[in-house]
């Protein structure tokens, strides 16, 4: 646990804010600008993704102004500007959904308690110094996650644009099987307001990318709705917005309700972080400014702590608005709240126009952005390129498509430790022995080269970790070089390629130490590196093996070795492969450096890492 005084002056230093110094007129004119032009970007977005969550318009926009302002003074991007996101909407909908009817006061009141949650979990990140747990959502399983979350926006935005009540089901597979039971009941009238309003979109975009296209498309949207009688023929419209404002109020918790929701909290508060920290530290390689990702945690955390006593949903970085916002000359955080205040004042002009904006013509909006987030671009390259990665984008996928969007990330992190366990817990183990043919006669892969190796000695080196996960493997290895080599009684291992090691590798060594003993052996390392060294001492390995059979090259190895080997053995052997080696008897010719040895235990490529007498390792 950490001290409440550390904890106080953690909060003190991220309070104030580093960037205040650097704002004068000149700064503060470029981002006024830059915070209107954010604003008018907003305003549709937040209502859209308030609709994606399965949350009135007022909560969209709540966010859309609590949040950027923590965000803004407690965080180190000057450009990043936080609020509602489309992820991270579509997340809190598939927590709340089988819990909840969207929209009901019931989900409403679950959906602030989940922000106060999320914001813990991102808080306590940021404190215990936790930031490195977001390294282990890979890209490949947000690609995975993003297109399952693109389906299931489109599926749950699809019956607004038809204007049909669709039943909930348990998953996106049966909500996609109830819209199509529901399909032929299809209003044509808000069919055609989504139509127009998607088309239109499409083109502007298309166009005219400079021009407000979201807020065209509605008003395109709106305008036909209105011509049309769209609401005295059983189009729904979004309503009266009670208040534009943020009202404080506490969070209506209990614990039974915070035990419920601590999973879902759990993964958006994860994938938040993840988007917050991939934009922030994007804008500031282009902005060539100084970035904390701690600092940048605890103003996530705080953010979504401070939102959810102003009814705000869930918030992270936004991608758009931060796009905006540096596009337009945002030069400090000035900006971000600015834009808060703008859109405040902007919504109680135009608040009461919500009322007749149609509920097909947001669904359209919802749906090219749900189109626009699956990434086929980068799912292509992956299939092209490598199936482990495409295994976790299917697994990934499959899983938030049967299951839920929170459950996906947690298979898809899964999945790639599983695969790098995978891969690391069959480290090569290869034979080598010194080549004579070429100056310096350096260590090579034995078979790959035809090399012949001592006939009482096997020098095998290890490239990867040895760890809990890969002592099974090399284990058998172990057990095949005795068998296949067994007058070599003693096994130099070269722990070149050998990081770190832990507990259960160090109790391998000790007991392939035992073994060979038995056999009239011995075990010799050669390990370098000072922390593996000093981990061999601490585990024990040392006191087993005898501080004399460890070296720190195999030269120095190889001049400790020879004089210990039987004699008798040495004066009939014609490979003569090092040159310590004793003389031949009077008479007597070496053989020609030919293999005349076993086969490797394992394949692995050509080593040229040492000498064989004493030149560096």
């Amino acid at each position: 646990m950490m001290p409440m005084s550390a904890l106080g002056a953690l909060v003190r230093s991220q309070i104030w804010p580093e960037w205040a110094k650097d704002v004068n007129a000149s700064t503060l004119r470029a981002d006024l600008l830059a915070g209107f032009t954010s604003a008018t970007v907003v305003l549709p977005q937040a209502v859209a993704f308030a609709a994606i969550a399965g949350l009135p318009p007022q909560y969209g926009l709540y966010t859309a102004i609590v949040i950027p302002v923590v965000a803004a003074l407690v965080g180190s991007s000057k450009v990043m500007v936080s609020g509602p996101t489309l992820v991270i909407s579509a997340l809190v909908f598939s927590t709340l959904y089988a819990v909840a009817q969207p929209g009901s006061p019931d989900f409403i009141a679950k959906a602030i308690v989940l922000t106060l949650l999320v914001g813990i979990f991102q808080f306590a990140f940021g404190a215990l110094r936790l930031g490195n747990l977001v390294n282990f959502v890979s890209h490949s399983v947000m690609t995975g996650f993003t297109a399952a979350a693109a389906i299931l926006i489109s599926v749950t935005q699809f019956k607004d644009a038809l204007g049909v009540t669709v039943p909930r089901g348990a998953s996106i597979v049966d909500n996609l099987g109830n819209l199509l039971g529901e399909a032929e009941k299809a209003n044509v009238t808000a069919l055609l307001i989504a139509g127009v309003t998607l088309v239109t979109l499409v083109a502007l975009r298309a166009f005219a990318p400079k021009l407000p296209a979201f807020i065209l498309a509605l008003l395109a949207g709106s305008g036909l709705a209105f011509a049309l009688d769209a609401e005295g023929q059983g189009v729904a419209m979004i309503g009266a917005v009670p208040s534009v404002v943020p009202a404080f109020a506490l969070p209506d918790a209990s614990i039974g309700m915070l035990s419920a929701l601590a999973q879902g909290a759990f993964a958006i508060a994860l994938l938040g972080l993840i988007e917050a920290l991939s934009i922030a530290r994007a804008f500031a390689q282009k902005t060539h400014q100084r970035f904390s990702p701690n600092r940048e945690i605890v103003a996530q955390g705080l953010s979504n702590v401070v939102g959810s006593f102003f009814q705000c949903y869930a918030g992270s970085g936004s991608f758009t608005r931060s796009g905006v916002n540096y596009e337009s000359g945002a030069r400090t955080p000035i900006s971000a709240i600015a834009s808060s205040v703008f859109l405040v004042g902007i919504l109680l002009v135009v608040a009461p126009l919500f009322a007749r904006i149609p509920v097909p013509a947001i669904a359209a909006v919802i749906l090219y952005v749900a189109f626009r987030l699956i990434d086929i671009v980068t799912v292509r390259h992956i299939i092209a390129t490598s199936h482990t990665e495409t295994l976790i984008v299917a697994a990934t996928l499959l899983a938030g498509l049967f299951v839920n969007l929170e459950f996906s990330i947690y298979v898809g992190v899964i999945t790639s430790l599983f695969i790098f366990l995978s891969r690391t817990a069959k480290p090569a183990l290869a034979i080598g022995a010194p080549d004579a043919r070429l100056p310096n006669r350096p260590f090579r892969n034995a078979e790959m080269n035809t090399l012949p190796e001592c006939p009482q000695a096997v020098f095998a080196r290890l490239d990867g970790p040895l760890y809990f996960g890969s002592v099974d493997n090399l284990d058998q290895d172990f057990d095949h070089i005795t068998r296949t080599r067994p007058l070599q009684k003693r096994l130099v291992l070269i722990l070149r390629g050998v990081g770190d090691i832990d507990l259960p590798g160090a109790e391998l060594l000790i007991e392939e130490t035992r073994r060979r003993r038995a056999a009239g052996g011995h075990l010799i390392l050669v390990a370098r590196y000072p922390p593996l060294r000093q981990k061999l001492f601490r585990f024990g390995v040392i006191r087993s093996i005898g501080e004399s059979n460890l070296f720190e090259s195999k030269s120095a190895a190889i001049e400790a070795l020879v004089p210990l080997l039987d004699l008798s053995i040495c004066r009939t052997c014609h490979t003569r492969i090092f040159i310590e080696c004793p003389p031949l008897p009077t008479g007597a010719k070496a053989a020609p450096p030919t293999s005349e040895t076993d086969a490797l235990t394992t394949s692995c490529l050509s080593h040229g890492d040492g000498n064989a007498r004493s030149a560096p390792d």
